[in-house]
């Protein structure tokens, strides 16, 4: 592990990319297009490679260094420090911070703490919510404009969160090219930016993984052990399945404290659906062993699996008895639907500051519906 995300070991399905784009800029006519933009699913790695690329085209040693910055130089304390002066960010939570461990801006890593666990959520959760506004694209522009100071990037992250006139503005930004500045836009969700934004930036193919690469990667990762217990190779690839193919995220998934519980769940579940459980006891239990929003990343994963069986699709799942609890019991398609309706109402309520046992006991007795 190194100290910061701008120095990272290069991830091995990036090297391509890296190749290419250092390249273009070593090599006449050292260019390399105004705007890009990374865009896709979390735990891709995009935003690894993002922080990486804009050290190294910061770095006073670059030439020198061609696989990343050199991590001595003046331009590179500056990052350590979190106080570049050629460097923008927008929304500012999104800048790393000096001891952010690799891969940390994905939003995928847990923590097996309960506390760690809530407060990363927290902060993945805010960087999200943050809306990018007319003035904040306004005040790049002296930044952007000022000429003759050399290198200038300017990171956009959940650039998605753009009002209609924050893009618009960003717009001239994108139409009138600047020597020297760069703009980095990242997106988990691009479907939701902009026409008009998506045809001026230039995308960075950083979505297709080869399964073989992805699985070796995260058998490294991960070692031999998950959570104490041996990892096959079969486990690995329900990882990957459940993950969409995102290695970090499949990564972060065997590490997170609530993928192990994912047996005591449907017991949990199958005690509440008959009876030999109280709702309110239930959540009792449940509010010592997770946090909430740790508990509905849980339930979500399990409900997504019993629509799987419902609709008579394989399980994701093989580690679990959920088709044999299903065998028995088989909620029907309007319990599915309300239940889901409940977590979105759940969810509404914890950004508006409601107790989390309110929400907890609440949440058991939809369970206990199901």
């Amino acid at each position: 592990m190194t100290d910061s995300i701008y120095f990272a070991p290069l991830l091995p399905w990036q090297q391509s990319l890296w190749d290419q784009l250092t390249e273009r800029l070593l090599m006449p006519p050292h260019h390399l297009p105004h705007a890009l933009l990374a865009a896709g699913m979390s735990g891709m790695g995009k935003r690894a490679f993002v922080w990486r690329f804009v050290a190294w085209l910061l770095c006073h040693q670059q030439a020198s260094h061609r696989q990343g910055a050199c991590g001595h130089c003046e331009s590179c304390q500056w990052l350590r420090s979190g106080t570049h002066p050629s460097l923008q960010v927008l929304p500012l939570a999104s800048l790393p911070l000096a001891a952010e461990p690799d891969n940390a801006q994905e939003d995928t890593k847990s923590n097996s703490k309960k506390s760690n666990s809530s407060n990363k959520s927290s902060k993945a959760s805010s960087k999200a919510q943050v809306t990018i506004k007319v003035d904040d694209i306004r005040a790049l522009q002296p930044f952007i404009y000022q000429g003759g100071q050399g290198v200038r990037i300017c990171v956009l992250d959940y650039a998605e969160q753009m009002t209609i006139a924050a893009a618009n503005a960003l717009l001239k930004t994108l139409e009138e090219p600047q020597a020297q500045v760069h703009l980095f836009l990242l997106s988990d969700t691009p479907s939701k930016l902009l026409p008009t934004i998506k045809s001026r930036v230039q995308q960075l193919p950083l979505q297709h993984i080869e399964p073989s690469v992805s699985a070796d990667y995260v058998q490294q990762a991960l070692g031999s052990t998950i959570n104490r217990e041996a990892v096959s190779i079969d486990e690995i690839q329900q990882l990957l399945q459940l993950a969409n193919g995102a290695p970090l995220a499949a990564i972060a998934l065997a590490q997170a404290d609530w993928y192990s519980k994912r047996a005591l769940w449907l017991t949990t579940w199958q005690a509440l659906r008959s009876g030999k459980r109280s709702s309110l006891a239930a959540s009792d239990y449940w509010q010592q062993q997770l946090n909430l929003a740790d508990f509905i990343k849980l339930t979500e994963l399990m409900l997504l699996d019993i629509r799987r069986i419902n609709m008579g699709l394989a399980s994701i799942q093989n580690d679990t008895e959920l088709p044999k609890a299903l065998a028995q019991h088989q909620p029907t398609e309007m319990s599915m639907q309300d239940i889901v309706d409940s977590l979105q109402h759940i969810k509404i309520s914890l950004q508006q500051n409601v107790q989390e046992k309110l929400a907890y006991d609440k949440l058991m007795q939809a369970l206990a519906e199901l």
